[in-house]
């Protein structure tokens, strides 16, 4: 505890002397730490986005005008013996326009002014969630019987386009992490320079400490310190400024992403991911002022 309470004197100390280049040291792991947990909350919300959209998927079956009620059998038939829906319901083309002018009152009164319904019947089929990779090429042979099927006119398919967003975020997140990671090399190189000056200001002290006999704990645990005290303050001040963010974006946007999106609310990060971002903090400023102290022999 005393060598624990020395180390934090000299570690104010020298934060306070060299309070400048401190402050972009906590700057500087703040905007890494604020973009990492950025795209950590939009992350979490799409992942949350694309499971809810994942455990709705549909397989639409669009039929021609002409289909008769034993094709329409036969199609459901297939799709009963496949064991892949959960539910399946037929939709009438007088069903379709009532959906469509409920979902669309403004285009209501141009679709009622057309000589015929417009809108093909269709038989909708929930799907239950692939376990596995087999599952989904179970569903997509699904697909590909109905389409051939007499009577069909179309089939579309939730799955295939949910499968090219989840490949799409698959992509950002790699060029995110390749973002963070610069952005934390460039965090702790600028701690470790921090706290490179903070020991070339007490070089003399250093020198006596020496000449004296002090362990080489006592010597290095202030610069170790240092930075870990930097990188502290520098994640919770991220921490704050993305809650604030946060609150502000729910306020503007979180009806928006109720109603067009689907997701019940937008949400933040867990307790654990901010426990997390304050220890990648404190371990980015521990890694700079350790890479200086290790210079001290």
């Amino acid at each position: 505890m005393r060598a624990l309470k020395y180390f934090l004197n000299e570690a104010f100390a020298s934060l306070l002397r060299g309070w400048r280049s401190a402050a972009l040291a906590v700057l500087t792991i703040t905007a890494g730490l604020f973009v990492l947990g950025f795209f950590l909350i939009v992350n979490t919300n799409l992942q949350h986005l694309v499971n809810r959209w994942n455990q709705a998927a549909e397989l639409s079956v669009y039929l021609e005008d002409d289909a008769t009620p034993q094709q329409v059998k036969a199609m459901d038939d297939i799709v009963q013996q496949s064991g892949l829906a959960a539910e399946r319901h037929f939709v009438s083309k007088d069903d379709a326009a009532k959906r469509f002018t409920e979902d669309f009152p403004d285009l209501a009164v141009a679709a009622r002014g057309l000589d015929r319904n417009p809108f093909p019947a269709s038989l909708e089929v929930r799907l239950v969630e692939p376990a596995d990779d087999q599952a989904a090429a179970a569903v997509d042979t699904l697909a590909g019987a109905l389409a051939v099927a007499p009577g069909v006119a179309d089939v579309r398919y939730d799955r295939r386009w949910l499968a090219r967003l989840s490949a799409v975020i698959t992509f950002v997140r790699g060029i995110g992490l390749l973002v963070i990671t610069m952005l934390a090399l460039a965090a702790a190189l600028t701690v470790a320079n921090v706290v490179r000056l903070a020991a070339y200001a007490r070089r003399d002290e250093i020198e006596i400490m020496k000449l004296v006999g002090a362990p080489l704990r006592y010597i290095r645990g202030p610069f170790v310190t240092e930075g870990v005290l930097q990188g502290g303050v520098g994640a919770l001040t991220a921490i704050v400024l993305l809650w604030a963010v946060f609150l502000a974006a729910r306020a503007r946007y979180g009806a928006l992403a109720t109603e067009a999106l689907g997701l019940p609310a937008l949400t933040f990060l867990p307790v654990e991911l901010c426990l997390l971002l304050l220890a990648g903090g404190m371990l980015l400023g521990c890694l700079g002022g350790l890479a200086v102290a290790r210079t001290v022999r």
